[in-house]
């Protein structure tokens, strides 16, 4: 072949060998964008910055209606105690509002709840939360319950797949506790009532907690710490580790039996500033502080990349 002729046929190869490379690193870029990084967290973040429950339920949440336990026996979920109010603190900062209203005992009782979808197991969970000890109208010392919580059914009584994890603030005691308490709680499974029995374990903070509060879960290699405000609060392990997929959640309830008895209408609160969790990662309190401050900054009011099982499992919000 002469210099002529090769000087010819190299340009043509290397016009189709850049060709090739271009449709392969074409196809490179569809498959990334198809299948997202490693390196971008899986991640759910509500800022409930809402003004509706409508809106609320766009983004996965189900306001309770369904009748049953935990509380009053007869206790209304009451939909229309889940609303967006202005934050005291914060007047340009809107925050997800839960009230809880009886007459006493014998007397109409409405509770309220609100979960996400059933999809939640490892990592770090938070929230920024404001507990209430006395009521907004009303007598007070009604045994209630403020949370925040991830859980699974019960399929069955005694069901050894359960999981559930709790920050559970009484502002009047209860359970066996005198005055206010702030419970963290995790177990392993129960009987419903009314043969009543539990394998739990639980730690307790006494005294009040009234006011705005992040609560921070770490579930990973077999443990499950609970840090309030950056305290650790408890470190539970062995059979108590959760085993199922889980919802997270939000509730307030009256204790069945802790009533005061004075008749008249009171009315109780709970407010939600934000919720976060990231899958896999074991942050920090700061770390979750950090975190939520630069979505905040970015402008991102809500955001969940946290992947659903396929096929999906059912969120009842009865529980």
């Amino acid at each position: 072949m002469s210099k002529s002729e090769a000087a010819r046929i190299v340009p043509t190869l290397t016009a189709a060998a850049c060709a090739v490379a271009f449709v392969f690193a074409s196809a490179l870029t569809v498959e990334a964008q198809r299948r997202p990084s490693k390196t971008v967290a899986r991640a759910l973040f509500d800022d409930f910055s809402y003004s509706s429950r409508a809106q609320l339920a766009r983004h996965g949440w189900i306001v309770r209606t369904a009748e049953g336990w935990p509380g009053v026996p007869g206790a209304i979920w009451w939909s229309e105690g889940v609303t967006f109010v202005r934050s005291d603190d914060a007047p340009r900062n809107t925050v997800l509002r839960m009230t809880s209203t009886t007459g006493g005992p014998g007397t109409r009782t409405n509770q309220t709840q609100v979960c996400h979808q059933r999809k939640y197991f490892e990592g770090t969970y938070a929230a920024r939360v404001r507990f209430y000890d006395a009521p907004t109208k009303g007598p007070g010392g009604d045994q209630l319950v403020e949370s925040f919580y991830t859980i699974s059914p019960l399929k069955a009584p005694w069901d050894m797949d359960y999981s559930e994890l709790d920050f559970e603030y009484l502002p009047n005691g209860g359970w066996g506790i005198a005055g206010p308490t702030l419970y963290a709680t995790t177990w392993e499974t129960f009987y419903p009532e009314p043969n009543w029995k539990k394998d739990n374990v639980f730690d307790t903070w006494a005294g009040s907690r009234a006011g705005w509060h992040t609560l921070v879960t770490q579930v990973s290699g077999g443990h499950v710490k609970y840090f309030v405000d950056g305290r650790q609060l408890a470190d539970h392990a062995d059979r108590f580790y959760p085993e199922s997929l889980m919802s997270v959640n939000f509730n307030l309830w009256f204790i069945r039996d802790g009533m005061a008895k004075e008749q008249g209408e009171r009315s109780y609160r709970e407010d939600v500033d934000w919720v976060f969790h990231e899958v896999d990662s074991v942050l920090t309190p700061d770390e979750v502080e950090a975190r939520v401050a630069a979505l905040r900054r970015a402008g991102v009011a809500f955001r969940d990349t946290v992947p659903a099982p396929r096929p999906a499992l059912t969120s009842p919000c009865n529980f």
